[in-house]
Protein backbone atom coordinates (compact mmCIF):
# COMPACT_ATOMS: atom_id res chain seq x y z
CA UNK A 1 0.00 0.00 0.00
CA UNK A 2 2.84 2.42 0.77
CA UNK A 3 3.86 2.16 -2.88
CA UNK A 4 0.55 3.68 -3.93
CA UNK A 5 0.84 6.42 -1.32
CA UNK A 6 4.32 7.35 -2.51
CA UNK A 7 2.93 7.65 -6.04
CA UNK A 8 0.13 10.01 -4.96
CA UNK A 9 0.24 13.81 -5.02
CA UNK A 10 -2.33 15.65 -2.90
CA UNK A 11 -3.77 19.08 -3.70
CA UNK A 12 -5.74 20.96 -1.05
CA UNK A 13 -7.88 23.75 -2.50
CA UNK A 14 -7.62 26.46 0.17
CA UNK A 15 -8.36 29.68 -1.67
CA UNK A 16 -12.01 29.98 -0.68
CA UNK A 17 -13.33 33.49 -0.18
CA UNK A 18 -16.21 32.31 1.99
CA UNK A 19 -18.63 35.18 1.38
CA UNK A 20 -21.42 33.42 3.29
CA UNK A 21 -19.14 33.20 6.35
CA UNK A 22 -18.66 36.97 6.47
CA UNK A 23 -17.58 38.67 8.74
CA UNK A 24 -15.46 35.71 9.91
CA UNK A 25 -13.80 35.79 6.48
CA UNK A 26 -13.39 39.55 6.34
CA UNK A 27 -9.68 39.28 7.21
CA UNK A 28 -8.90 35.62 6.44
CA UNK A 29 -9.66 32.86 3.97
CA UNK A 30 -12.27 30.26 4.87
CA UNK A 31 -9.76 27.46 5.64
CA UNK A 32 -8.04 29.80 8.14
CA UNK A 33 -11.18 30.41 10.22
CA UNK A 34 -10.68 29.23 13.83
CA UNK A 35 -12.58 26.12 14.86
CA UNK A 36 -13.17 24.25 18.09
CA UNK A 37 -11.15 26.63 20.25
CA UNK A 38 -7.59 25.79 19.19
CA UNK A 39 -7.86 24.62 15.58
CA UNK A 40 -8.34 26.14 12.15
CA UNK A 41 -10.52 24.47 9.51
CA UNK A 42 -7.47 23.60 7.35
CA UNK A 43 -6.16 21.41 10.20
CA UNK A 44 -8.75 18.74 9.41
CA UNK A 45 -7.79 17.81 5.82
CA UNK A 46 -4.10 18.20 6.74
CA UNK A 47 -4.53 15.93 9.77
CA UNK A 48 -6.32 13.39 7.57
CA UNK A 49 -3.30 13.47 5.24
CA UNK A 50 -0.91 12.95 8.16
CA UNK A 51 -2.94 10.08 9.62
CA UNK A 52 -3.34 8.50 6.17
CA UNK A 53 0.38 8.64 5.37
CA UNK A 54 0.06 11.24 2.60
CA UNK A 55 3.28 13.25 2.61
CA UNK A 56 3.33 15.01 -0.76
CA UNK A 57 0.93 17.90 -0.31
CA UNK A 58 0.31 21.13 -2.23
CA UNK A 59 -1.91 23.74 -0.58
CA UNK A 60 -3.31 26.14 -3.18
CA UNK A 61 -4.14 29.53 -1.66
CA UNK A 62 -5.63 32.69 -3.09
CA UNK A 63 -7.94 34.91 -1.03
CA UNK A 64 -6.48 36.78 2.02
CA UNK A 65 -4.03 33.99 2.69
CA UNK A 66 -1.55 35.59 5.12
CA UNK A 67 -2.90 34.01 8.33
CA UNK A 68 -3.31 30.67 6.56
CA UNK A 69 0.28 30.79 5.27
CA UNK A 70 1.59 31.60 8.73
CA UNK A 71 -0.43 28.85 10.36
CA UNK A 72 0.76 26.17 7.94
CA UNK A 73 4.40 27.24 8.30
CA UNK A 74 4.11 27.19 12.09
CA UNK A 75 1.97 24.10 12.67
CA UNK A 76 2.74 21.95 9.63
CA UNK A 77 6.48 22.17 9.02
CA UNK A 78 6.71 18.38 9.24
CA UNK A 79 8.07 16.68 6.15
CA UNK A 80 11.69 17.25 5.10
CA UNK A 81 12.14 16.99 1.36
CA UNK A 82 15.20 14.77 1.71
CA UNK A 83 12.86 12.12 3.15
CA UNK A 84 10.47 12.43 0.23
CA UNK A 85 7.75 14.56 1.78
CA UNK A 86 6.59 18.19 1.65
CA UNK A 87 3.74 20.57 2.39
CA UNK A 88 4.10 23.45 -0.06
CA UNK A 89 1.88 26.53 0.06
CA UNK A 90 1.40 27.77 -3.51
CA UNK A 91 -0.34 31.07 -4.31
CA UNK A 92 -1.65 31.90 -7.81
CA UNK A 93 1.35 32.37 -10.12
CA UNK A 94 -0.34 33.10 -13.46
CA UNK A 95 1.92 30.62 -15.22
CA UNK A 96 -0.67 29.85 -17.87
CA UNK A 97 -3.07 32.82 -17.88
CA UNK A 98 -3.25 36.22 -16.19
CA UNK A 99 -6.46 35.19 -14.38
CA UNK A 100 -7.05 34.28 -10.77
CA UNK A 101 -8.33 30.75 -10.26
CA UNK A 102 -11.75 30.64 -11.91
CA UNK A 103 -12.89 27.31 -10.47
CA UNK A 104 -11.65 24.13 -8.78
CA UNK A 105 -10.49 22.55 -12.05
CA UNK A 106 -8.79 25.76 -13.20
CA UNK A 107 -6.85 25.93 -9.92
CA UNK A 108 -5.32 22.52 -10.64
CA UNK A 109 -4.80 23.29 -14.34
CA UNK A 110 -2.87 26.47 -13.57
CA UNK A 111 -0.53 24.33 -11.44
CA UNK A 112 -0.25 21.44 -13.86
CA UNK A 113 3.52 22.01 -13.99
CA UNK A 114 3.69 20.62 -10.41
CA UNK A 115 2.10 17.40 -11.63
CA UNK A 116 4.60 17.28 -14.49
CA UNK A 117 7.51 17.72 -12.05
CA UNK A 118 6.34 15.18 -9.46
CA UNK A 119 5.04 12.59 -11.98
CA UNK A 120 2.54 10.90 -9.63
CA UNK A 121 0.37 8.00 -10.73
CA UNK A 122 -2.59 9.33 -8.75
CA UNK A 123 -3.76 12.81 -7.76
CA UNK A 124 -5.87 13.30 -4.66
CA UNK A 125 -7.86 16.57 -4.57
CA UNK A 126 -9.31 17.87 -1.30
CA UNK A 127 -11.20 20.93 -0.13
CA UNK A 128 -9.58 23.05 2.55
CA UNK A 129 -12.85 24.14 4.14
CA UNK A 130 -14.46 20.87 5.26
CA UNK A 131 -14.45 19.50 8.81
CA UNK A 132 -14.23 15.70 8.81
CA UNK A 133 -12.13 12.61 9.41
CA UNK A 134 -11.24 10.33 6.52
CA UNK A 135 -8.67 7.64 5.81
CA UNK A 136 -7.39 8.49 2.32
CA UNK A 137 -5.54 5.17 2.13
CA UNK A 138 -8.86 3.32 1.99
CA UNK A 139 -10.14 5.81 -0.58
CA UNK A 140 -7.08 5.37 -2.78
CA UNK A 141 -7.15 1.58 -2.54
CA UNK A 142 -10.83 1.52 -3.53
CA UNK A 143 -9.97 3.67 -6.55
CA UNK A 144 -7.18 1.31 -7.60
CA UNK A 145 -9.21 -1.87 -7.07
CA UNK A 146 -11.96 -0.52 -9.34
CA UNK A 147 -9.45 0.58 -11.98
CA UNK A 148 -11.29 3.90 -11.85
CA UNK A 149 -10.36 6.99 -13.82
CA UNK A 150 -12.02 9.13 -11.17
CA UNK A 151 -13.43 8.23 -7.76
CA UNK A 152 -15.67 10.67 -5.90
CA UNK A 153 -16.15 10.49 -2.14
CA UNK A 154 -19.85 10.72 -1.33
CA UNK A 155 -22.08 10.80 1.70
CA UNK A 156 -25.71 9.78 1.79
CA UNK A 157 -28.30 12.25 3.02
CA UNK A 158 -32.10 12.42 2.81
CA UNK A 159 -33.45 13.27 -0.64
CA UNK A 160 -35.24 16.24 0.88
CA UNK A 161 -31.87 17.86 1.72
CA UNK A 162 -29.92 16.80 -1.37
CA UNK A 163 -31.03 19.53 -3.77
CA UNK A 164 -28.45 21.92 -2.22
CA UNK A 165 -25.55 19.71 -3.39
CA UNK A 166 -24.10 17.88 -6.36
CA UNK A 167 -26.04 14.60 -6.51
CA UNK A 168 -24.54 11.39 -7.88
CA UNK A 169 -26.71 8.77 -9.55
CA UNK A 170 -25.11 5.31 -9.20
CA UNK A 171 -25.79 1.73 -10.18
CA UNK A 172 -25.58 -1.16 -7.71
CA UNK A 173 -21.78 -1.34 -8.08
CA UNK A 174 -21.56 2.38 -7.18
CA UNK A 175 -20.46 3.31 -10.67
CA UNK A 176 -21.64 6.82 -11.54
CA UNK A 177 -24.35 6.85 -14.20
CA UNK A 178 -25.57 10.41 -13.65
CA UNK A 179 -24.64 13.66 -11.98
CA UNK A 180 -26.50 16.93 -11.37
CA UNK A 181 -25.59 20.05 -9.43
CA UNK A 182 -28.45 21.14 -7.15
CA UNK A 183 -31.19 19.10 -8.90
CA UNK A 184 -34.87 19.75 -8.20
CA UNK A 185 -35.53 15.98 -8.06
CA UNK A 186 -32.42 14.24 -6.64
CA UNK A 187 -31.85 10.61 -7.64
CA UNK A 188 -32.11 7.97 -4.92
CA UNK A 189 -29.45 5.38 -4.06
CA UNK A 190 -30.41 1.92 -5.41
CA UNK A 191 -31.96 -0.10 -2.57
CA UNK A 192 -32.09 2.93 -0.22
CA UNK A 193 -35.38 4.70 -0.70
CA UNK A 194 -35.42 8.32 0.37
CA UNK A 195 -31.61 8.69 0.37
CA UNK A 196 -29.24 10.34 -2.13
CA UNK A 197 -25.47 10.34 -2.59
CA UNK A 198 -23.98 13.85 -2.59
CA UNK A 199 -20.45 14.67 -3.67
CA UNK A 200 -18.12 15.66 -0.83
CA UNK A 201 -15.77 17.48 -3.23
CA UNK A 202 -13.05 14.90 -2.55
CA UNK A 203 -11.57 13.22 -5.63
CA UNK A 204 -8.83 10.84 -6.68
CA UNK A 205 -7.81 10.66 -10.35
CA UNK A 206 -5.46 8.65 -12.49
CA UNK A 207 -2.92 11.29 -13.36
CA UNK A 208 -2.97 10.83 -17.13
CA UNK A 209 -6.76 11.07 -17.14
CA UNK A 210 -6.74 14.18 -14.96
CA UNK A 211 -4.29 15.95 -17.27
CA UNK A 212 -6.47 15.05 -20.25
CA UNK A 213 -9.67 16.29 -18.54
CA UNK A 214 -8.05 19.55 -17.46
CA UNK A 215 -6.56 20.25 -20.87
CA UNK A 216 -9.91 19.67 -22.58
CA UNK A 217 -11.76 21.75 -19.99
CA UNK A 218 -9.37 24.66 -20.44
CA UNK A 219 -10.30 24.90 -24.14
CA UNK A 220 -14.04 24.99 -23.44
CA UNK A 221 -16.34 27.70 -22.16
CA UNK A 222 -17.61 27.03 -18.66
CA UNK A 223 -16.98 27.41 -14.95
CA UNK A 224 -13.74 25.39 -15.04
CA UNK A 225 -15.09 23.42 -12.10
CA UNK A 226 -14.96 19.69 -11.35
CA UNK A 227 -18.58 19.48 -10.23
CA UNK A 228 -20.15 21.77 -12.80
CA UNK A 229 -18.07 20.82 -15.84
CA UNK A 230 -15.71 17.85 -15.70
CA UNK A 231 -17.81 15.23 -13.89
CA UNK A 232 -20.92 15.77 -16.07
CA UNK A 233 -18.71 15.56 -19.15
CA UNK A 234 -16.92 12.28 -18.38
CA UNK A 235 -19.11 9.96 -16.30
CA UNK A 236 -20.87 8.41 -19.31
CA UNK A 237 -17.66 7.51 -21.17
CA UNK A 238 -15.04 6.89 -18.44
CA UNK A 239 -14.80 4.78 -15.29
CA UNK A 240 -16.18 7.05 -12.58
CA UNK A 241 -17.04 5.51 -9.21
CA UNK A 242 -18.57 6.69 -5.95
CA UNK A 243 -16.87 5.94 -2.65
CA UNK A 244 -19.34 5.43 0.21
CA UNK A 245 -17.68 7.51 2.93
CA UNK A 246 -19.90 6.48 5.85
CA UNK A 247 -19.72 2.76 5.05
CA UNK A 248 -15.92 2.99 4.85
CA UNK A 249 -15.34 5.07 7.98
CA UNK A 250 -17.99 3.58 10.25
CA UNK A 251 -18.42 5.29 13.67
CA UNK A 252 -15.68 7.81 12.86
CA UNK A 253 -17.63 9.22 9.92
CA UNK A 254 -18.39 12.92 10.24
CA UNK A 255 -18.40 15.52 7.48
CA UNK A 256 -19.51 19.13 7.43
CA UNK A 257 -19.07 21.63 4.62
CA UNK A 258 -18.44 24.87 6.51
CA UNK A 259 -20.22 27.08 4.01
CA UNK A 260 -22.47 29.28 6.14
CA UNK A 261 -22.57 30.87 9.58
CA UNK A 262 -25.24 28.31 10.50
CA UNK A 263 -23.19 25.25 9.45
CA UNK A 264 -20.10 26.68 11.14
CA UNK A 265 -22.01 27.28 14.37
CA UNK A 266 -23.68 23.85 14.30
CA UNK A 267 -20.39 22.04 13.72
CA UNK A 268 -18.75 23.83 16.65
CA UNK A 269 -21.76 23.13 18.87
CA UNK A 270 -21.48 19.44 17.93
CA UNK A 271 -18.19 19.42 19.83
CA UNK A 272 -19.72 20.34 23.19
CA UNK A 273 -22.39 17.62 23.20
CA UNK A 274 -21.85 14.82 25.72
CA UNK A 275 -20.89 12.31 23.03
CA UNK A 276 -19.87 14.40 19.98
CA UNK A 277 -19.95 12.80 16.52
CA UNK A 278 -16.65 14.54 15.81
CA UNK A 279 -14.37 13.18 18.54
CA UNK A 280 -11.34 15.41 19.07
CA UNK A 281 -10.13 13.13 21.86
CA UNK A 282 -9.55 10.08 19.63
CA UNK A 283 -5.84 9.31 20.06
CA UNK A 284 -5.96 6.96 17.07
CA UNK A 285 -6.84 9.83 14.72
CA UNK A 286 -5.23 12.96 16.10
CA UNK A 287 -6.19 16.40 14.80
CA UNK A 288 -2.99 18.44 14.80
CA UNK A 289 -2.63 22.20 15.13
CA UNK A 290 -0.27 24.87 16.40
CA UNK A 291 -0.45 24.85 20.21
CA UNK A 292 0.24 28.41 21.25
CA UNK A 293 2.19 29.11 24.43
CA UNK A 294 -0.54 29.71 27.01
CA UNK A 295 -0.80 28.54 30.63
CA UNK A 296 -3.53 26.03 31.59
CA UNK A 297 -7.15 27.14 31.74
CA UNK A 298 -8.35 28.42 35.11
CA UNK A 299 -11.67 28.65 36.99
CA UNK A 300 -11.65 31.34 39.69
CA UNK A 301 -13.88 32.09 42.74
CA UNK A 302 -16.42 30.10 44.70
CA UNK A 303 -18.10 32.69 46.90
CA UNK A 304 -21.89 32.71 47.13
CA UNK A 305 -23.23 33.44 43.64
CA UNK A 306 -19.78 34.45 42.37
CA UNK A 307 -18.51 31.17 40.93
CA UNK A 308 -16.27 30.26 38.02
CA UNK A 309 -18.33 27.50 36.39
CA UNK A 310 -18.08 25.74 33.03
CA UNK A 311 -20.72 23.22 31.94
CA UNK A 312 -20.72 21.20 28.68
CA UNK A 313 -18.08 23.50 27.23
CA UNK A 314 -14.60 23.50 25.75
CA UNK A 315 -12.21 25.73 27.70
CA UNK A 316 -8.88 26.27 25.91
CA UNK A 317 -5.44 26.97 27.31
CA UNK A 318 -4.94 30.41 28.80
CA UNK A 319 -8.66 30.99 29.33
CA UNK A 320 -9.85 32.33 32.69
CA UNK A 321 -13.46 31.97 33.83
CA UNK A 322 -13.44 34.34 36.81
CA UNK A 323 -16.62 34.13 38.85
CA UNK A 324 -18.69 33.67 35.66
CA UNK A 325 -20.83 30.92 34.15
CA UNK A 326 -20.08 29.34 30.77
CA UNK A 327 -22.59 26.82 29.36
CA UNK A 328 -22.54 24.90 26.07
CA UNK A 329 -19.82 27.14 24.63
CA UNK A 330 -16.34 27.11 23.14
CA UNK A 331 -13.81 29.38 24.83
CA UNK A 332 -10.60 29.92 22.84
CA UNK A 333 -7.07 30.54 24.17
CA UNK A 334 -6.47 33.71 26.14
CA UNK A 335 -10.15 34.56 26.72
CA UNK A 336 -11.18 36.09 30.05
CA UNK A 337 -14.80 35.90 31.23
CA UNK A 338 -15.21 38.22 34.20
CA UNK A 339 -17.35 37.98 37.33
CA UNK A 340 -21.13 37.49 37.07
CA UNK A 341 -20.98 37.25 33.28
CA UNK A 342 -23.07 34.53 31.61
CA UNK A 343 -22.06 32.92 28.30
CA UNK A 344 -24.44 30.40 26.69
CA UNK A 345 -24.21 28.45 23.41
CA UNK A 346 -21.53 30.72 21.99
CA UNK A 347 -18.11 30.61 20.35
CA UNK A 348 -15.57 33.04 21.77
CA UNK A 349 -12.39 33.51 19.72
CA UNK A 350 -8.86 34.21 20.96
CA UNK A 351 -8.09 36.90 23.56
CA UNK A 352 -11.65 38.21 23.87
CA UNK A 353 -12.55 39.82 27.19
CA UNK A 354 -16.11 39.50 28.49
CA UNK A 355 -16.93 42.22 31.01
CA UNK A 356 -18.61 41.80 34.40
CA UNK A 357 -22.36 41.13 34.35
CA UNK A 358 -22.35 40.78 30.53
CA UNK A 359 -24.78 38.26 29.03
CA UNK A 360 -24.05 36.47 25.75
CA UNK A 361 -25.95 33.70 23.99
CA UNK A 362 -26.10 32.17 20.48
CA UNK A 363 -23.17 34.32 19.37
CA UNK A 364 -19.78 34.14 17.68
CA UNK A 365 -17.29 36.73 18.87
CA UNK A 366 -14.17 37.07 16.73
CA UNK A 367 -10.68 37.89 18.05
CA UNK A 368 -9.57 40.95 20.01
CA UNK A 369 -13.00 42.15 21.12
CA UNK A 370 -13.67 43.57 24.59
CA UNK A 371 -17.30 43.16 25.67
CA UNK A 372 -18.27 46.05 27.98
CA UNK A 373 -19.59 45.51 31.50
CA UNK A 374 -23.32 44.75 31.51
CA UNK A 375 -23.54 44.34 27.70
CA UNK A 376 -26.18 41.92 26.35
CA UNK A 377 -25.66 40.11 23.04
CA UNK A 378 -28.09 37.59 21.55
CA UNK A 379 -31.08 38.71 23.61
CA UNK A 380 -32.43 41.54 21.43
CA UNK A 381 -31.77 40.54 17.82
CA UNK A 382 -33.19 43.77 16.39
CA UNK A 383 -30.72 45.78 18.44
CA UNK A 384 -27.91 43.37 17.54
CA UNK A 385 -28.71 43.59 13.82
CA UNK A 386 -28.11 47.34 13.89
CA UNK A 387 -24.54 46.77 15.06
CA UNK A 388 -23.52 43.26 13.98
CA UNK A 389 -24.22 40.47 11.51
CA UNK A 390 -27.20 38.31 12.53
CA UNK A 391 -27.77 35.10 10.56
CA UNK A 392 -31.27 34.01 9.47
CA UNK A 393 -31.12 31.47 12.32
CA UNK A 394 -30.52 34.21 14.88
CA UNK A 395 -26.77 33.73 15.41
CA UNK A 396 -25.04 37.01 16.23
CA UNK A 397 -21.53 37.51 14.82
CA UNK A 398 -19.24 40.26 16.14
CA UNK A 399 -16.32 40.93 13.76
CA UNK A 400 -12.66 40.84 14.64
CA UNK A 401 -11.45 43.87 16.59
CA UNK A 402 -14.90 45.46 16.93
CA UNK A 403 -14.87 48.44 19.33
CA UNK A 404 -18.03 49.18 21.29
Amino acid sequence: MNTYINKTLTFILAGGQGERLHPLTRDRSKPAVPFGGIYRIIDFPLSNCLNSGMKKIIVLTQYKSLSLDRHIKTAWNLFPRELGGFIDVVPPQQRITTDWYRGTADAIFQNIYIIEMEKPEYVLILSGDHVYKMDYQKFLLYHIENDADLTIAAIEIPVSDASRFGVLEVDRSNRVIGFEEKPQSPKEIPGKAGMSFISMGIYVFKTDKLVKYLSEDHRLEGSNDFGKDIIPRIYSTDRVFTYDYVAAEGPRAYWKDIGTISSYFESNMDLVSVTPHLNLYDREWIIRTNMEQFPPAKMVFNEGDRRGISLNSIISNGAIVSGATVTGSIISPGVKVNSYADVQNSIIFHTVTVGRHARIKNSIIDKYVSIPEGEEIGYDLNKDARRFTVSPEGIVVIPKGFVF
